[in-house]
């Protein structure tokens, strides 16, 4: 047997010696990198022949032991030149025919390490099978040239780190969204001083108007709206007294023909803690027994989880002559309020919680799972326009009798809390601006509310805008989720 070792700096070169030292038909053996170029083991086809006749049956040929760094798969021919499949646009330089004997059709022998020869009989060698173990693992690529190529720079991709800012796909399309909204805050700023510019010039009363509004502590939203459709030609005194009433059209109140006392019913005085429910349902009380008599009223309350707080009310309820019920359920609930069918009117002092738990969804379900239960809502008059917002977003629905306004006598702008009743169409029951039981409870009295609510900030007052900075509050907002603007 004659096997030969050819070197040369790339596959195509190797493959022209073994043709031309070994002839067309000669076999390749083996094939691997090697530092600076190819490396190719062939023999003759007439060393095969020898080899089969002297060695036994084709499937014992033994193939040289493949290196662990390099995957050769024994005598494997690189190509027939009379392959059916082969590509039509490879070189005649790869092809390496094969003799007649080797093309004869014959089963392909199974591939297994080489092991010394055995003794062993025909019979023996005929019953024992090979036993195959598992290929070991690729290292390098079986064909080199560009497939050896391909590999390598693909190791070599996938071991480059990612260029800064590119290691997180999802970080940066956030970052990318980021940047995206804050050039189109700058835009529309940009714009609105625009449009605050041009206002000045063409509608200096209603750009004076606008800025007084936000001065005051209206929203944006409802300051617009307003002056957008402020007729021309009003000075500045004749806009403010259009303005007002503009706002005193889109408030609903109660009055002394429709109070809510004279009406009866179930009402549940709900709100965020801190908001005066039960002092409010005090003076709600006392207003009832002034007008019904103790024997007209019944009180109730779910507050068992502060520590004293059905006691408070039970003070109130001794000081009227009224008795006062503990629930803890919708069912006790509903039993409560059926013993309690024959009174005119039935308070409800419940939990105090923030507008953020979700005990808030459950509270409302406990009120409407107990029947006739008409829900009043406390709104804190001190509190900023967006927090005002999130508190009628979360208590809102259907059975909202009205709202409360609490601490009056507290806030230095009624603005906010006039302004978020407007857009959200609230019906306004009851004013409260003290402690005192009941004097401190008043229905709603719209020239005083209204004279509050567009009361601008002392002369000095670090809250009042300066030259254009109403212009930065002129970009257009989406109104909030809930309200209505009418």
């Amino acid at each position: 047997m004659t096997v030969k070792r050819f070197f040369a700096e790339s596959a195509r070169e190797a493959l022209r010696k073994v043709k031309a030292v070994l002839g067309p038909e000669a076999i390749v053996i083996s094939n691997k990198s090697v530092p600076g170029g190819v490396e190719i083991m062939a023999m003759s086809a007439d060393s095969l022949e020898a080899l089969q006749a002297g060695g036994g049956p084709a499937q014992a040929v033994p193939a040289p032991r493949a290196d662990a760094g390099s995957p050769q798969a024994g005598p494997l021919p690189l190509r027939a030149a009379a392959a059916p499949t082969a590509a039509a646009d490879e070189s005649d330089d790869y092809a390496v025919t094969l003799s007649a004997r080797a093309r004869a059709p014959q089963p392909a022998p199974l591939w297994q390490p080489w092991q010394p020869p055995r003794q062993e009989t025909p019979a023996a060698a005929v019953a024992e099978k090979p036993k195959l173990r598992p290929l070991p693992p690729r290292q390098t690529p079986a064909a080199p040239g560009h497939d050896a190529v391909a590999a390598a720079l693909a190791e070599e991709i996938e071991a480059a780190p990612l260029p800064a800012g590119m290691q997180n796909g999802e970080a940066q399309v956030q970052q990318l969204v980021e940047e995206m909204r804050s050039i189109k805050s700058l835009l529309e700023r940009q714009l609105a001083g625009f449009a605050w510019g041009d206002m000045t010039r063409q509608a200096p009363e209603r750009a004076q108007l606008f800025g007084q509004m936000i001065e005051s502590g209206f929203s944006g939203q409802l300051a617009r709206r307003l002056v957008e459709e402020l007729p021309a030609d009003m000075d500045i005194a004749a806009g403010r007294n259009w303005l007002a009433g503009a706002v005193n059209r889109r408030l609903r109140t109660l009055t002394a023909e429709n109070d809510l006392i004279d009406r009866g019913g179930v009402f549940a005085l709900v709100g965020p803690t801190g908001v005066g429910k039960t002092t409010t349902t005090a003076k709600l009380a006392a207003r009832c027994v002034v007008r019904y008599g103790a024997d007209k009223l019944a009180l109730l309350t779910t507050d068992g989880y502060r520590i004293g707080a059905h006691e408070q009310l039970r003070i109130y309820g001794r000081i009227l002559g009224v008795p006062v019920h503990v629930v803890r359920d919708s069912e006790d609930l509903r039993r409560t309020l059926g013993e309690l069918r024959g009174k005119h009117v039935v308070l409800i002092d419940t939990v105090g919680m923030s507008q953020r738990d979700r005990m808030v969804a459950e509270q409302a379900a406990m009120l409407a799972r107990a029947g006739a239960v008409r829900r009043l809502l406390l709104l804190n008059a001190t509190s900023r326009g967006d927090t005002l917002d999130d508190v009628i977003r979360s208590y809102a629905g259907e059975d909202i009798a009205g709202c409360v306004l609490s601490k009056v006598d507290e806030t230095a702008a009624l603005a906010p809390a006039i302004d978020a009743v407007v857009r959200h169409g609230l019906l306004l029951a009851y004013v409260a601006n003290g402690q005192r039981v009941p004097e401190d409870l008043h229905l709603p009295h719209r020239s005083y509310l209204l004279h509050r609510a567009f009361k601008q900030p002392a002369a000095g007052s670090v809250h009042r805008l300066r030259d254009a900075e109403p212009g930065l509050l002129m970009p257009a907002q989406a109104a909030p989720q809930g309200a209505a603007l009418v």
